[in-house]
Formats: structure tokens, sequence, C-alpha cells
């Protein structure tokens, strides 16, 4: 898949996701949809959008990946880094510029970094997917996939200790 069409649509879901549960009230939602406005449930948002666009593009694109074993490995990957890629962008604007104001200008940027982060997890799966991955790459790449996916579920019903998991206006 082209990777600004991925980005793209990784974009969408992203959106989706975010304003899934608020607007249905949905409670099967919760485990995938952010609840808040806190960092983590959007590194929750970014991993679950990503991994979603990734079984769309096998799919359609099935029948064309030559290597299904690093198709899979790669996208598991990427969906790992990707919230956390978008994390690096968000906050490196945040320490060179501080707070974006107004609000409008503030979510067109999260929507540009949020593109980017897709983008860029695009062309590491890409490059990653064309190498030959050891038992143990793969063993370390599915600890870290179902550890992710744990963690987003679990602490969307209970919150450690940590102010990462707050909404930034109770800080």
């Amino acid at each position: 898949m082209n990777i600004f069409l991925k980005a793209f649509i990784f974009l969408v879901i992203f959106s989706g996701l975010h304003f899934g549960y608020e607007l249905t009230k949905w409670e099967f939602l919760k485990p995938i949809c952010g609840i808040n406005e806190s960092v983590f449930q959007h590194l929750k948002m970014a991993f679950w959008a990503y991994f979603f666009v990734c079984i769309i593009e096998y799919y359609f694109f099935r029948n064309y990946i030559r290597k299904k074993d690093s198709f899979w490995y790669s996208r598991f990957l990427s969906s790992v880094t990707v919230p956390w890629i978008i994390f690096l962008v968000w906050y490196f604007i945040a320490a060179v510029y501080g707070k974006v104001e107004p609000l409008l200008l503030e979510i067109l940027l999260a929507l540009i970094e949020s593109f980017m982060g897709g983008i860029i997890a695009g062309i590491i799966e890409k490059n990653i997917e064309k190498i030959h991955f050891t038992f143990g790459f793969k063993i370390a790449v599915l600890l870290l996939f179902f550890i992710s996916g744990f963690l987003y579920v679990r602490f969307t019903y209970k919150l450690p200790w940590i102010d990462l998991f707050t909404e930034p206006n109770s800080l």
C-alpha cells in the first residue's frame, strides 16, 4: 500500500477511535477508543488504529505480498512503535515551540503529527520487512505487541498512579 494512503487511512481510523466512544457510549469500544484526553489514551488509539490499517492493508493486498511472515512481523512492530513516534513528534514541537494556541491550530498540528507518524512507521516497516527475521526477533516483536495490546486494554479500566495516564487539565 502506498505509504501516504496508509498514513491517511490511519489518520481517519485514529480520528474515528478518538470520538467513537464519546459519540456512542458503547462499552465494547472502550478498549480501543479514547475515553479521555490523556496522553495514554492517544497512544492507545494510535496503536489500535495502526494495527487496523495493517489488517485492511493485508486484506486488500494479500495476493501481492511475497513474504507474509515478514509482512506481519514488520506490521506488529510498527503498531507498537507508531504511538511512540507520534509521542516523540508531538513533544518535540512542545519542547521547541511550547504550548500551541489557539485550539484549532493545536488540532491541526495534531492531525499533521499523526499523519507524519503514519508515514514514518510506513517507511520503517517497508524497510524492515525486507530483512530475514530470526526466531528471537519474532518472539521479541510478538511479546512487545501483545504486552502493548494488554496494557492498552488493562489501563483503560484500571489506571496506574503514573501521570502519563491523567488528563492534561487534571495535573
